[in-house]
């Protein structure tokens, strides 16, 4: 039997030959404790600074402003919940919406029973958010306005420049969870617009564990855990060096990469698509705004199939390849 195709590179991605590459040397000879003064921890530090630097490159931003965290999940909470208690003399009214992944939506959930107040806005019929909405529900106690750059369900592209340009005239914080966009679209905060971004590297063929917390320049956050002065003291403790390396080498390679991988997702999801509606007609749906949606991403409903394929269809699908 031939092997099954993998489909689901949303969920995760397999870790790219050059980014292996990268981390083999920090496995197994420099492997020191990047905080130690010796040369071996040196090489550890020199490595993370150069990481910082091809992660910075990617979303086009200085590197003294990127912290390295264990993955999306942990950069969603610092940046939501570190927002909220640093600023909480301003207000505590909090604005995302109603499709977020759960490393924002729960936590925002969570700070409902530490007192903040959290307004969830709904999307239209493909889901997106609708900055007038956003805008309709600030309050004088709006602190901070978090929304995803993509959707990871059915794709969908919010129109975070819109909602960013609402919260900077509002002297509102902006945070956006970019772990599906990231490499696959263009990611940029050059602007000033955006004050909080996360990533997930495993989302953009590095390694499970490691992700990014971008915090522009200016704007304070209460720290989740504290500890040593690693990450500038934003996020202590011994960073996960190879991890970090490999991170910064997946982000060289799609910021070098962007365009051709663009093109060659988008062309494979329209040639996937055509060829389901050649077979199927009208029995297949495209969820969502297809003009407006990432170009890995193609979220389809089949006339009278459920939502959750059955065991015995799974094992047909598999000896199908």
């Amino acid at each position: 039997m031939k092997k099954p195709v993998y489909l689901d590179y949303n969920a995760t991605t397999p870790i790219a030959p050059e980014v292996a590459e990268a981390m083999t040397p920090f496995i197994y000879t420099s492997f020191g404790n990047p905080s130690s003064f010796y040369s071996i921890g040196r090489q550890g530090k020199e490595a993370i600074e150069k990481a910082r630097i091809q992660v910075a490159g990617l979303i086009r931003c200085h590197p003294g402003e990127i912290f390295f965290t264990s993955g999306g999940t942990e950069s969603n909470n610092h940046a939501i919940s570190g927002a909220a208690f640093a600023n909480r003399e301003a207000g505590r009214h909090i604005i995302t919406s109603s499709i977020e992944h759960p490393a924002v939506t729960n936590v925002c959930r969570w700070l409902e029973t530490c007192g903040s107040d959290v307004t969830y806005t709904g999307t239209d019929k493909y889901g997106a958010v609708d900055p007038a909405e956003i805008e309709k529900a600030i309050r004088p106690d709006t602190i901070l306005v978090t929304v995803m750059h993509a959707n990871n369900e059915i794709g969908t592209i919010q129109p975070i420049n819109d909602i960013a340009a609402i919260t900077k005239k509002n002297n509102i914080l902006f945070h956006t969870d970019a772990a599906q966009s990231a490499g696959k679209i263009k990611v940029d905060v050059s602007s000033g617009m955006i004050d909080l971004l996360t990533m997930a590297g495993h989302k953009l063929y590095s390694p499970k564990g490691i992700g990014v917390l971008y915090l522009r320049e200016g704007v304070k956050i209460r720290n989740l855990m504290h500890g040593g002065e690693q990450e500038n003291g934003v996020r202590p403790g011994t960073e996960n060096v190879i991890h970090i390396v490999a991170l910064g080498k997946a982000c060289e390679i799609a910021g070098r990469d962007l365009e051709e991988t663009h093109n060659n997702l988008l062309s494979t999801r329209e040639k996937l698509l055509s060829g389901l509606r050649e077979k199927l007609g009208s029995r297949v749906r495209v969820n969502g705004n297809h003009a407006n949606t990432l170009p890995n991403t193609l979220s389809l409903a089949f006339k009278d199939v459920g939502a959750h394929m059955h065991a015995p269809f799974a094992r047909v699908q598999q000896e199908m390849y």
